[in-house]
């Protein structure tokens, strides 16, 4: 039923993973489904924020970042699985749908927090995704 399962995990929040990542796991064995483990590096926002950065800051981030994603992977998943590690950069939500189209995911699994009034307003990342996602998309409450 499913091929490709993308699992957004936040590298610095354990919530954003402890309990998303064993149901995507388990998902993928009983599909023998690959598993896109990602993470999203917020960009800049305004271009001229970025002036104040050495050049070539953003690249040291993003290899940074993927060094830390692998050594996520290799210590929290198991080794049968077959895993892609993908690093993003930009606003989380936009990037995991984008990431959702290039990998085909037939499933994005990802965490979520109880909202709070000004989730209400503004929309959790989960939300968004939920509401604009190509795919289905399964929300584990932490």
């Amino acid at each position: 039923m499913y091929k490709n399962i993308l699992l957004p995990v936040d590298l610095g929040h354990d919530s954003s993973w402890d309990k998303a990542l064993p149901t995507a796991v388990a998902l993928c064995r009983a599909f023998g489904a690959r598993l896109h483990v990602m993470t999203v590096v917020p960009d800049f926002g305004m271009s001229i924020v970025g002036q104040f950065f050495p050049s070539g800051y953003e690249e040291k981030v993003a290899d940074k970042v993927m060094a830390d994603l692998k050594t996520f992977v290799k210590t929290h998943l198991p080794d049968d699985l077959t895993v892609q590690h993908i690093v993003g950069e930009g606003t989380v939500y936009e990037v995991i749908l984008d990431m959702a189209r290039k990998t085909k995911a037939d499933l994005v699994v990802m965490a979520a927090h109880r909202p709070e009034l000004k989730d209400y307003l503004l929309g959790p990342n989960s939300a968004r995704v939920v509401r604009h996602a190509g795919c289905s998309v399964l929300v584990v409450r932490d």
